[in-house]
């Protein structure tokens, strides 16, 4: 394209150079002594210097390992310096970054380590039985199994080596680029959950990664002076991009990584430490402030409470304001577009309960809902906050619009450049959204997504059960949980089998687990034999009520 100037250098530049690991590395010259990463529970710190040695000694390793450019290094890792040092490291050498979730179950990783090939896994040693069952059911075998994280002295799985013994002796030093960077290469792939047992793989482009961290920096607003600490784990798009890694590193600031999520511990932090932003979901801000009411602490470091997830009730988040403190901000998206509204303080708590307006760069629309097609991204309800539609989101700054090697569900998910959320919802003359519901059945517990359809595939599996229907009941602290309809096969099927089955499970993470089991004679289908999974929320909730279902 013709252009009125000459254009060469501004595209040569902004496309190669234009990078989150550039932008990291401006901070290792400009803060290099200053605090880039803090870990309570070794009591130990490192400077933006010793972070880019630490994750130079992994590049390093993992070149040894014929890890390069496009290669895969698959991530199991709880909130640990190991993180941090594999989300910088393996740019360094053009490989990728796929984040695992650690609660998932040994089968379910197993099918990533199939699905995404990668050369080296790095997990945290509290899952290395889970990893080691997983690499025995996989077909493919990585080049190495390395254990992190080993606060406990756990012991070394056979043929796996620790994290310690993997980067010693490599140097410190830079690795030279064999490649050339480009701000659409994929540097990270996160998962999300999907209606099989293989999650959903987000692949996620360099320019992602830059506008992610500036939307956080821009939102909250992040400086080089703030200490974050993120209360969710950050392999999720919310854990690292809110708080986390992503934005933290890029602007200079201290990330606190905390391995596990206790609320007079983290308040203890923030005073001891001087915390300015903690991000967490509504839940994990209920239980502050639970403990902050009855026994206070020094909270005037902070800046701000940012949450994501759910949105809160408006009487909450006026105790919150009071207890906590008056800034707080609540994001609403996805894994595959980061979060695409948000209510900021001075929207509250006016607009509490509802999920906010469209962020800086975003839009987010409620569009109408038809049986058998999408609608236009153009095709929207009324602004009567009243009328329900699905919401559905434009962000290309943050989001690669695809999954990795999932035709199917990139077709469901993406038209148009808009992201169709399945979320129903309702908006109002000022396009603020309220989310109301799903258009399809998914539980969240505990901010994790959970899809029926995959705990019924296993529950079916069970040769003593015909058929089955998974739906939720509310909880206080999990926000849902799973609840288990089953029709026997065999007449003396017991709950105790049911659940037992579960639990045993390779396929099935802890946290999809049914809580609740109820064993019933059918299902309520439609005409044409679909499972009518509303109807069976709607009972679930009663039968709860009535003591019908059986906890295990």
């Amino acid at each position: 394209m013709q252009r009125t100037y000459d254009d060469r250098m501004f595209i040569e530049t902004f496309e190669s150079q234009y990078t989150w690991l550039n932008g990291f590395m401006r901070n290792v010259r400009r803060y290099g002594d200053k605090a880039a990463l803090i870990d309570p529970a070794q009591d130990r710190t490192w400077s933006y210097e010793e972070l880019n040695k630490e994750a130079n000694r992994l590049a390093h390793a993992l070149r040894k390992d014929g890890t390069g450019k496009n290669d895969v290094v698959m991530a199991v890792l709880m909130n640990c310096p190991e993180f941090c040092f594999s989300y910088v490291g393996p740019r360094k050498i053009g490989a990728i970054l796929s984040l695992a979730n650690f609660n998932l179950s040994a089968g379910e990783v197993a099918l990533l380590i199939d699905h995404n090939h990668p050369k080296v896994v790095i997990y945290s040693a509290d899952v290395k039985d889970t990893i080691a069952k997983a690499a025995e059911m996989a077909e493919y075998q990585p080049a190495n199994l390395v254990m992190a994280d080993n606060l406990k002295g756990a012991e070394l799985p056979e043929g796996h080596i620790s994290y310690e013994d993997y980067v010693k002796g490599q140097p410190e030093d830079d690795p030279e680029m064999d490649f050339v960077p480009h701000i659409y290469d994929e540097v990270v792939r996160m998962c999300t959950s999907g209606t099989t047992s293989l999650p959903k793989n987000v692949p996620l482009n360099d320019i992602n990664e830059v506008l992610s961290a500036h939307d956080a920096i821009m939102h909250y607003p992040l400086n080089c002076k703030d200490v974050c600490l993120n209360m969710t784990p950050l392999f999720h798009r919310g854990g690292s991009h809110s708080g986390g890694t992503c934005p933290t590193f890029y602007v200079g600031a201290t990330l606190m990584v905390v391995r596990s999520f206790t609320p007079r511990t983290t308040l203890q932090y923030v005073e001891k430490y001087g915390v300015t932003f903690l991000t967490g979901s509504p839940a994990t801000l209920e239980m502050l402030a639970r403990i902050q009411e009855k026994t206070p602490f020094d909270l005037s470091s902070l800046k701000g409470l940012v949450t994501m997830g759910a949105p809160f009730e408006k009487a909450a988040c006026m105790r919150y304001l009071e207890v906590m403190t008056p800034n707080i901000l609540n994001g609403y998206g996805t894994t595959e577009t980061f979060w695409n509204s948000f209510l900021r303080p001075y929207d509250l708590p006016e607009y509490a309960g509802s999920v906010g307006g469209s962020c800086i760069d975003d839009e987010v629309r409620v569009v109408k809902v038809y049986e058998d097609r999408k609608a236009e991204p153009d095709d929207l309800v009324e602004k009567d906050n009243a009328t329900v539609g699905e919401i559905i989101i434009n962000c290309p700054g943050k989001t690669s619009y695809s999954y990795y090697k999932n035709p199917e569900e990139q077709e469901k998910k993406f038209y148009k450049g808009w992201m169709y959320t399945a979320d129903l919802g309702y908006w109002d003359k000022n396009s603020y959204v309220t989310v109301n519901g799903r258009k399809d059945d998914m539980i969240v517990c505990s901010a994790e997504n959970i899809y029926p359809t995959q705990i019924e595939e296993v529950l079916n599996s069970f040769d003593k059960i015909a058929d089955s229907m998974v739906t939720s009941v509310p909880d206080k602290v999990r926000g849902e949980v799973v609840v288990a309809y089953v029709v026997p096969e065999d007449p003396s099927l017991t709950i105790e089998e049911v659940a037992e089955f579960c639990n045993e499970s390779p396929m099935l993470s802890k946290y999809k687990r049914p809580r609740w089991y109820r064993i019933i004679d059918k299902l309520p289908l439609t005409a044409t034999g679909k499972k009518m999974h509303y109807v069976m929320k709607q009972q679930a909730a009663e039968d709860l009520e009535k003591g019908l279902l059986k906890r295990k």
